[in-house]
């Protein structure tokens, strides 16, 4: 496996890229906008593809690279899905799997640092996020912080983990890179409590100052949605209610770009296709199902996704493709479910 932790010593954060092998699908977790070139730089070197970029919680300290890498390589976005965070294309929820080509990581709901926070484990790592940090926490005041449901998630989630299992955080401000979580039982000054209430009055007795940047840092994370509007205007996009007339209709092709695991989830749009969206590239390109679809026959390619992230970056590639006739369903499952439209299972 290709694993590499990459830190950003201004705010003290630590991301990670995953891959399982040279020329493969690549994730990061926890990406720093000031950082995305060097990202980029290490993905080209390594002869990787970026597929996800994924959040462990809304942060505080510094402006995410999800939306700036979203743009540079039409990745898909990734976050638990309590976030307030306006549009990210695939929202993960606690028993879920996070997969990329030749790897997959448990997905683990881990609250009390914000109430957004989640932590994903591998076989022998788990990425804590903000939630168990090396011999600390993450704080609990502010973000809807809970220091009792942190204590539910250390203490009856990640320590229940083997205590070879590897910890790696998003941060970390004494230059420890790494710790395990049998260091962490034995070591950790914050965990060292004998009661849920002993643990709850440490947490709100900590008295630390704001992030420093918490002003600016907040509302940009919140806002890291792309622009479907720009897709709006040049006529590519549809209402919830106007794909609803479409359903059963010759004249339309639905194109669901989701992953196996989300239709299975949360259905589908009766009589639509599965095409998902890491394959969109040969199936609209020459000889691709979804150029012959278009071009063989006077169907207009309808995607749809579960937030509308994913189609509207299908639909400018497909526009590009010379596909003249696709084009999306704004705001996607999410809104095709509250304008009642019908679902299969």
């Amino acid at each position: 496996m290709i694993f590499r932790q990459l830190f950003d010593s201004v705010s003290g954060t630590y991301s990670y890229l995953l891959a399982s092998r040279r020329g493969g699908e690549a994730l990061i977790i926890d990406p720093v906008l000031e950082k995305v070139e060097r990202y980029l730089q290490l993905v080209k070197e390594l002869d990787l593809r970026l597929v996800k970029a994924v959040d462990t919680h809304l942060h505080a300290d510094h402006i995410t690279g999800l939306g700036a890498l979203r743009d540079r390589t039409h990745c898909i976005t990734v976050m638990g899905e309590q976030t307030k965070a306006d549009v990210v294309s695939m929202r993960l929820s606690d028993g879920d799997k996070l997969t990329i080509e030749g790897v997959s990581l448990d997905v683990l709901y881990t609250p009390g640092h914000t109430d957004d926070s989640y932590s994903f484990a591998m076989a022998d790592r788990v990425f804590t996020g903000d939630t168990l940090l090396i011999r600390g926490t993450g704080r609990t005041d502010f973000q809807n912080g809970d220091p009792r449901l942190q204590y539910d998630s250390i203490f009856g989630r990640l320590l229940k983990l083997p205590d070879e299992t590897f910890v790696f955080p998003a941060h970390d401000y004494k230059g420890e890179t790494v710790s395990t979580i049998g260091e962490e039982k034995r070591f950790n000054p914050r965990l060292q409590v004998k009661s849920i209430d002993e643990y709850v009055e440490l947490m709100n007795n900590l008295k630390l100052p704001n992030p420093k940047m918490i002003d600016v840092v907040l509302p940009a994370n919140l806002r890291v949605g792309l622009h479907q509007e720009e897709v709006a205007k040049r006529g590519w996009a549809l209402t919830a209610a106007q794909a609803k007339a479409l359903i059963g209709r010759p004249e339309a092709a639905l194109i669901d770009l989701r992953e196996r695991s989300e239709r299975e989830k949360h259905g589908v749009i009766p009589g639509s296709l599965h095409v998902p969206y890491p394959e969109l590239q040969e199936n609209i390109g020459t000889g691709g199902i979804l150029h012959e679809l278009a071009t063989a026959t006077t169907k207009r390619i309808v995607f749809y996704c579960a937030f509308g992230e994913r189609s509207a970056m299908a639909v400018q590639a497909a526009q590009d493709a010379g596909l003249a006739s696709a084009c999306h369903i704004a705001g996607g499952m999410d809104a095709w479910k509250r304008a009642g439209g019908a679902i299969a299972h």
